[in-house]
């Protein structure tokens, strides 16, 4: 083998090495895998790549004498390299699965590519092998049984709990502190008083004028002293009620106004357990709206918010003080129905969806009517299981199959 043939050889083991390097633990290396080996094997086969890097990676390379051995590149720019390469991945992904570009979109894309999270990318491979689309209720679907995001979401709460709690426990120190010192200057003001009286009849009164100014001083330190008190405690108020507001935009949903998903999953848990300590029904539903990207497509997105508003108010509407109703993320809203079993549920649920298929909105910017707007929903019962996410995983299901018989209908799970 001549010289020209070892460097190509040797350079042909170090870009397949690279390309290894970035390309494990993600979607793509699914694909690369699968498209190398045209067999029903993947999963052994992924299994064996570590293998396989590692005795390419420990493969020596024959190098003849007076060959140029190419540097080895930096740390630095190794680690350049494959951020940009996996944003370039990341971009090429949202782009040919046409996905919003949101933070829990990047969140879950990046997790998956990059190899940071296992199951997510797992979960990516078993989609690519299984050929069903990657869309944007498969990616809420994922998000939604993420464990790590719930716990996120307890943490933050566990945090806003302590600061709540630190800024009460200042407020009542303040207080405390304030109505102290407020009682002191009242006494202190009353001595410094007997004190001028016996300064003004007495032969000392020099001694005791100087006492009197430095009671005085005394006086005048502690009012402003007690100012300062109750502008804090007014500032710390004021923080506890910003704090109470935040909590409760944090739990609305920008632009239909109705409870978002962080408000879900809070009521999921709160009434999950009441429910099962009653010994009485509990019953959810996911409902996403049919042909939604039609819709903006043919009108835009803003026409889009607007259908969604009127979706939402639909069902708030409908779904009366007995049910709780929230935008789950996207078109997907999902129910709460409190004392109904699946059957129930099913049944209240088809009569808003009944509702809704009569009504007829127009587009107030063209005129143009949206036609019939329609959703397709799926039902589980939650005390049916002793885990709450089995019930998630069932009203999901049944959400599927409802978009795949046909679209407005509801299905049970």
């Amino acid at each position: 083998m001549g010289a020209c043939s070892v460097r190509s050889a040797g350079r042909r083991v170090l870009s397949t090495t690279k390309e290894i390097f970035l390309l494990s633990g993600s979607v793509l290396l699914s694909k690369w895998v699968y498209q190398r080996r045209k067999t029903n094997c993947l999963q052994e086969a992924v299994m064996r790549l570590p293998s396989v890097f590692k005795a390419r990676s420990a493969s020596p390379v024959e190098v003849l004498e007076g060959d140029e051995v190419p540097p080895a590149p930096s740390p630095e720019s190794r680690v350049k390299e494959a951020r940009d390469d996996l944003l370039e991945r990341i971009s090429a992904f949202v782009t040919q699965h046409d996905l919003a570009v949101t933070a829990q979109n990047m969140a879950t894309i990046c997790g998956a590519l990059s190899g940071s999270h296992p199951q997510l990318s797992e979960a990516f491979v078993a989609r690519e092998i299984s050929g069903d689309p990657i869309d944007q209720r498969w990616l809420d679907t994922l998000a939604r049984f993420d464990p790590d995001g719930h716990s996120r979401i307890a943490e933050i709460e566990a945090l806003m709990d302590k600061l709540e709690y630190a800024l009460m426990r200042f407020a009542q120190t303040t207080r405390s502190a304030q109505s102290e010192t407020s009682d002191h200057r009242g006494a202190l003001g009353v001595h410094i008083d007997d004190l001028a009286e016996i300064a003004s009849a007495g032969d000392q009164a020099g001694d005791l004028a100087a006492v009197l100014d430095l009671s005085r001083a005394m006086l005048a330190r502690i009012e402003q002293v007690e100012s300062i008190m109750s502008r804090s405690q007014r500032e710390t108020e004021q923080l506890r009620e910003s704090l109470a507001k935040a909590r409760m935009e944090a739990d609305v949903d920008h632009l239909t106004r109705l409870p978002n998903r962080r408000a879900f999953e809070r009521r999921l848990v709160s009434a999950a357990l009441e429910a099962r300590a009653k010994g009485e029904p509990l019953s959810l539903a996911f409902c996403d709206v049919d042909h939604f990207k039609m819709i903006n497509d043919r009108h835009g997105h803003d026409a889009g918010d607007r259908v969604l508003c009127a979706l939402a108010a639909t069902l708030n509407e409908y779904g009366g003080d007995s049910c709780f109703v929230a935008r789950h993320g996207g078109e997907e809203f999902v129910f709460l129905f409190y004392g109904l079993d699946k059957e129930a549920a099913r049944s209240r649920l088809d009569g808003i969806r009944r509702a809704q298929a009569a009504r007829r909105l127009v587009n107030r910017d063209t005129g143009k009517g949206f036609g019939q707007i329609t959703f397709s929903a799926g039902v589980a019962e939650i005390t049916e299981y002793s885990d709450t996410r089995s019930a998630l995983a069932r009203a999901d299901a049944a959400l599927y199959r409802a978009k795949n018989e046909g679209r407005n209908r509801v299905e049970l799970g």
